[in-house]
């Protein structure tokens, strides 16, 4: 009997100056994977998934050997390296991600999954949010080993029926997903990184304002509204480095600085990563229309409208002074 390959490679996309890729870089990227399989899912801001079983058949490679050659291309079309994981599944693929550094690929064998997952902290897999993570840990199932290893009964009455039963697959490599193809949603995204890990929660709260201010500004000034935002914080784990991204939709379409930086600090404090040590806070504005197409609802506020006017003077002097000439009170100093 022939084993199958391990088909599913997830690659993170880091720009060579240093952050993720920008939009029309990132519709590059997923083009360049289109190339090689139909089967690409797009994972933005920095992500993609895509099923290689076919191209590793076709091209004569096995995993490792096709990452490699993307890599290549990825650095030499559009000078950004990947992070490769490469598993049987989405999910052991993307964890795999994880522990790979900028310009190698991990690679976890059909079989082997078990194995990877089991010494890892139970926040490090896939879907465990730190509120789950935190139930799991008090009852001592603290390591994906542990709840692979716990009755199924057990997680279920812990953490609910089809919670219970999602960790009790997972924790054994199970994911019964696909990848699924996408196209990149119209998006703009920008990215703050830190010196060192950081662990002010003033200091990730300054990073999104000032990430809210570039987008929001960036959206007018294109005449877009934005649907949707995206947040993506990276931390420092045991495995190394997770990134968490969490998207909540607006109220309505927007490019009102104030109404993404509301948004952009609940997300953040939906997190629950009081004590995390952050390297770098990512903010995407998702699901782009013209701003002339956006109906925007009267709220007859005058704090509000007073807002927008200031908002729309502080445009105007960025416009002839440049991007740094109007700063919000909390980015001054």
């Amino acid at each position: 009997m022939v084993e199958e390959p391990t088909g599913v490679l997830y690659l993170r996309f880091r720009r060579s100056a240093g952050g993720p890729p920008d939009s029309a870089g990132y519709t590059g990227l997923l083009a360049l994977l289109g190339a090689f399989t139909p089967l690409v899912e797009a994972a933005p801001p920095d992500g993609a998934l895509a099923d290689v079983g076919g191209a590793l058949r076709y091209f004569g490679r096995d995993a490792q050997g096709l990452a490699s050659v993307i890599r290549v291309r990825a650095l030499a079309l559009h000078g950004v390296d990947c992070a490769i994981g490469a598993a049987a599944n989405p999910m052991v693929a993307r964890m795999a991600a994880r522990r790979a550094a900028p310009g190698t690929t991990f690679v976890v064998g059909r079989g082997e999954e078990a194995a990877f997952l089991a010494p890892l902290p139970a926040a490090a897999l896939d879907g465990v949010g730190a509120a789950t993570a935190r139930t799991l840990c008090g009852y001592g199932l603290d390591s994906v080993g542990r709840i692979a290893a716990a009755p199924l009964a057990t997680l279920q009455r812990v953490t609910g029926v089809r919670t219970g039963r999602e960790l009790w697959e997972r924790a054994r490599g199970i994911d019964r997903t696909r990848v699924t193809p996408n196209a990149a949603a119209r998006s703009l995204a920008a990215e703050r990184s830190f010196p060192r890990d950081e662990l002010s929660l003033e200091q990730h709260r300054r990073a999104l304002l000032s990430l809210t201010e570039e987008l929001g500004a960036r959206l007018r000034g294109e005449g877009q509204v934005c649907r949707s935002l995206a947040v993506s914080v990276r931390y420092a784990d045991r495995t190394g480095y997770a990134t968490l991204t969490r998207s909540r939709t607006l109220g309505e379409a927007t490019a009102h600085s104030a109404a993404l930086t509301g948004l952009a600090y609940r997300i953040h404090e939906s997190f629950g990563l009081q004590r995390a040590r952050v390297r770098g806070i990512a903010l995407r504005a998702e699901g782009l229309v013209d701003a002339g197409r956006a109906s925007r609802q009267l709220t007859f506020d005058p704090a509000d409208e007073r807002s927008r006017r200031i908002e729309e003077v502080a445009d105007r002097l960025r416009e002839r002074f440049g991007p740094g000439a109007v700063k919000p009170a909390g980015l001054a100093a």
